[in-house]
């Protein structure tokens, strides 16, 4: 369905690799999502390089807008299950880096179908002292709302997301199960090329 399709793409351009950042005003972890969402949004209806499918642009607005609210090591990480303790500095770098190109790449076509969805909070249930919380919100548009959730971690004074819930699925535990498959069977370098060719496959830009 086109309303999955596209909220898993806002799912997944959540899932970029970590960047260093620190807010100059702390910032609550839901005005955080609320802001990144809404402006993910406007730009895609702002831009038809990005409605059309065109890599490039979307690449640029999730370095721009969402790599710096996420701790992808974790995320990766999780996702990897007790491998990531195996691994190289090398193959851990290899994975964020062919991990963010897949989901990136993966669902870029769903964005052409952004058109009048609007982002909505629900009360955050969460004490000042938390450092690990969990955002929840419903996206909608035409037809019935759709959960979208966050679980976010404070690094200083920002905050980080390291998981994504899409209609009751958690990333990380979605493609834990099949990572772990690929490495048993494969080892880490397999996933890596396994990875890599999902990504040389996947639609190219259109630019």
């Amino acid at each position: 369905m086109l309303r999955r399709s596209w909220i898993r793409v806002v799912a997944a351009t959540l899932t970029a690799c970590a960047a260093h950042w620190a807010a100059a005003e702390p910032v609550a972890p839901d005005a955080l999502i609320k802001k990144v969402s809404g402006e993910v949004i406007e730009a895609v209806k702002t831009d038809k390089a990005i409605q059309a499918g065109d890599v490039k642009p979307i690449m640029a607005l999730v370095d721009a807008k969402v790599l710096p609210h996420v701790n992808f090591q974790r995320m990766t990480a999780s996702a990897v299950g007790r491998y990531w303790r195996q691994a190289t500095p090398e193959q851990k770098a290899r994975l964020q880096d062919e991990f963010k190109l897949l989901l990136v790449r993966t669902y870029s076509g769903a964005l052409t179908q952004v058109k009048d969805q609007v982002v909505e909070l629900k009360p955050l249930r969460a004490a000042p002292t938390d450092t690990e919380v969990v955002v929840r919100s419903e996206v909608k548009g035409k037809g019935e709302p759709i959960q979208l959730d966050y679980r976010m971690e404070k690094a200083g004074d920002s905050w980080r997301i390291y998981d994504v819930n899409v209609l009751g699925v958690w990333l990380v535990e979605n493609y834990r199960a099949s990572f772990a498959q690929e490495i048993s069977a494969s080892g880490i370098d397999g996933l890596i090329a396994k990875l890599a060719e999902k990504n040389k496959s996947a639609p190219s830009s259109k630019g």
